[in-house]
Order: structure tokens, then sequence, then C-alpha cells
């Protein structure tokens, strides 16, 4: 099944949905990933000797039925050239889907964007994205959780918030906020996973 976001604006406007995986930890990493800490091993490091935990073919499959119900991708330098590198030259229904669909990088420094259907965007990015949220279509989707997610939140622009919470406890990580912020949330909708993957929906509180 397809969920629809649970936003509705007058006008016609769309949503703009923010989707995170998280860990059992305050912090927020893809699981799979491995990055060098120094000397020692990182978070991502040690969920990659653990496999792609909780990623069973249900979760799979609402990946890309979520994708597939999105008309564009929004994401900060960093999250586009690990996408990019990762899923560029794959095959398959998601990397099909991921490879062909609008990409906007919302970048100062990026000065070119190879990757199929990627648009660069400078400028002011709470001016950039209400424009994109004024226009009529499926709903956008934030991907990330660095900069961009953290301005379009204190913007009032981020409609939904999509945590796919995975089971597994790691100590080291990016914090979601920066130290002193936050926001408190509304919690529309719980699903979970066999393998213990639980994603949950939330709306930022009025």
């Amino acid at each position: 099944m397809i969920i629809k976001s649970a936003f509705s604006a007058p006008g016609g406007a769309r949503g703009c949905l923010l989707r995170l995986n998280w860990r059992l930890s305050p912090v927020t990493e893809a699981p799979g990933r491995a990055r060098k800490a120094g000397n020692r091993q990182s978070g991502e490091e040690l969920v990659g000797h653990m496999g792609n935990i909780g990623l069973d073919a249900e979760f799979q499959k609402g990946a890309l039925e979520r994708l597939l119900d999105t008309d564009a991708m929004l994401m900060g330098r960093r999250t586009y050239e690990m996408l990019a590198r990762d899923w560029a030259a794959q095959s398959g229904e998601f990397a099909d889907r991921i490879n062909s669909i609008r990409k906007y990088v919302f970048s100062s420094t990026l000065e070119q964007a190879d990757w199929n259907n990627s648009i660069i965007v400078r400028g002011d990015v709470v001016r950039e994205v209400s424009r994109l949220k004024e226009q009529t279509g499926p709903d956008l989707a934030v991907y990330g959780h660095g900069l961009l997610a953290q301005t379009l939140l204190r913007g009032g622009l981020l409609d939904e918030m999509r945590l796919s919470v995975f089971p597994l406890f790691v100590g080291s990580g990016k914090l979601l906020f920066r130290e002193g912020e936050g926001t408190r949330l509304r919690l529309i909708d719980v699903t979970s996973s066999p393998t213990g993957v639980i994603v949950m929906r939330y709306q930022p509180a009025a």
C-alpha cells in the first residue's frame, strides 16, 4: 500500500516530507555505511560489519512505493554525493526510480551535478523550497539530516517527518539537531516490519 502524505494545503500545494533512517541512539545515520573516525571504529563501521540490519523485503517494498509516490528529492551536497556514488551505476526497480527522479541539490559549493535529472539550487533555501511547494503535484521528499533539513524545519517548511528506527544500538553518529535545538512533534502513524524496523510518521506540533 502506498501511504499518502497526511498534509493537505489549500490551492493544490504539496507537502514537504523528511525521511530519516535512525538507530537506537541519539544520532542519525544510514545503516550499513562505513566511515573512519581516526583510529577508532565509527558507529557506521559497526553497523557495516553486521550487514543491512532490518532491510527486509517489506521495508524495501515500502521504500520503493514511497519513492514512486514522490515528485522530487531535495538534498544537500553530502547526501547527493553519497547517493550518486551508491546508485548511479545500479539497475533494478528502486535504482531505476532514484536515478530517474528529479533531484534538487542545495549547495553553494557544488560546481557540477552529473547524476541524471539533477539540478543545483543556489540562493535562499527557504525561498526556493517555498516556491517548489507552491507548485501542484505529488509531495517533495527531503533526504539527509544535515543543514538543509534543519533549515527547513526552522522555517516551517517540513510538513511531515518519517523516521525509520532500526533495531541496533550504536554509540556514535551525527545529531539530528544542533545542540540546544529541538522541536515538538505529533505522531500520526506508526508501522513495523518483520525484522523490527519501526516507521513513525510525525507532523510538527502546532
